[in-house]
């Protein structure tokens, strides 16, 4: 029997949630090609959708995130699709949706950092709504076991009701960028080698602040002449950064480049010395196994879903010690063999984490959620 399953992809192109979407999609269509897709997506994202098969079809739904107009459009749209199952990506579920229900929560970083949001009010609708999908989502996907414990901890879920997923990372990240194409997308960013990475947005939970501190502290401690690339936002927030750098004597060293495309990415990647990349907290933390696959070494967090992901393949320090981030930075710059071995332990760690395991796992959800797993377990091998 085949089913109308419909999956909210209006975050295509935010951070985190737009990567989790589009590598999901395209997933799920290379292993089903039996069930019937509606993608409720933005109007403008309709070309990136129109890669997919005939059993996809792309729905334009305008009603933007965190507003009460998407409570009550994407509720019609499952009525008018005739939905046998709705896929919330994110962790807002509208009420009276007239089908079974699964929903991705990755973590719950609004409830953590409610300055992220943009008011008081938006606060609470995060709390609201997360318990709302937690109560009433038939089923609900964590990216990790770390935000499952979060679920569990912060709103006493049913934990029989939650199942970990973990993210994959795309192929791009595991081939190897030629040279010469890798050195032009240095030239043209501004970037010189050697440098250690950081890739993410500036915000408090990201801990750049404290980075930039640990990496004036480890040119203290080991005298190695390198640069910090930051990939990321350059907004307001990066020009705090500089300022802190300007302050630390180390502003010629410190780069902000800005957002970049997913094609560069990978080079960037590669050409680093290390990643680094101590966040106060993660849901699952992407950015972490993308380096591994693109075989640089590491250094981390001991927290949060990073320790979950990292622990043994990585360095991993209290993302709030300066000094303990500054002495693993400066092991990491200087000694080769350190990171060699660091390289071989994350090149084995990425190989746990494939789109098509998530999609597969993701698609043994829905047919469970429908009561057809058994009929299915075939399509699934």
């Amino acid at each position: 029997m085949a089913y109308r399953i419909g999956i909210d992809a209006r975050k295509l192109t935010d951070f985190g949630i737009g990567t989790y979407i589009q590598n999901l999609l395209p997933a799920l269509a290379r292993i089903d090609d039996r069930n019937r897709y509606l993608i409720f997506a933005r109007p403008e994202h309709e070309e990136f959708l129109s890669e997919l098969p005939d059993n996809f079809r792309f729905v334009a739904e305008r009603a933007k995130g965190y507003t009460a107009r998407e409570l009550l459009a994407l509720p019609w749209q499952a009525v008018r699709g005739r939905l046998d199952l709705f896929h919330a990506t994110h962790y807002v579920l509208p009420y009276f949706i007239p089908c079974k229900t699964v929903v991705s929560i990755h973590d719950i970083i609004h409830m953590l950092y409610p300055e992220f949001l943009p008011n008081r009010f938006a606060h609470i609708y995060a709390g609201t709504m997360m318990r709302h999908s937690l109560s009433s989502g038939d089923r609900i996907i964590a990216s990790s076991r770390s935000t499952k414990c979060d679920l569990l901890e912060t709103f006493r879920a049913d934990a029989n009701k939650i199942e970990v997923v973990h993210l994959g990372i795309a192929q791009r990240f595991r081939r190897r960028v030629e040279a010469k194409a890798a050195d032009e997308v240095l030239e043209r960013l501004g970037i010189t080698r050697p440098y250690a990475l950081f890739v993410g947005n500036p915000k408090p939970h990201k801990n750049l602040t404290n980075v930039v501190r640990a990496f004036a502290r480890a040119r203290q401690i080991q005298d190695f002449d390198a640069d910090l690339v930051c990939v990321g936002d350059n907004g307001q927030k990066a020009f705090r950064i500089r300022q802190q750098a300007q302050g630390l004597g180390i502003g010629d060293r410190v780069k902000l480049v800005g957002r970049v495309s997913n094609e560069d990415l990978p080079a960037i990647y590669q050409k680093a010395v290390l990643f680094v990349y101590p966040t106060l907290y993660e849901g699952f933390g992407l950015p972490v196994v993308e380096a591994m696959a693109s075989g640089i070494p590491v250094i981390t967090s001991n927290t949060s879903a990073l320790k979950e992901v990292a622990e043994g393949y990585a360095d991993l320090v209290n993302p709030l010690d300066v000094e303990e981030m500054a002495q693993a930075l400066a092991r990491g710059m200087t000694q080769p063999e350190h990171r060699e071995a660091l390289v071989r332990r994350g090149l084995r760690r990425a190989e746990d984490f494939r789109w098509q395991d998530t999609a597969k796992k993701t698609l043994a959800i829905y047919w469970s959620v429908l009561g057809a797993s058994t009929e299915n377990e075939e399509a699934l091998a």
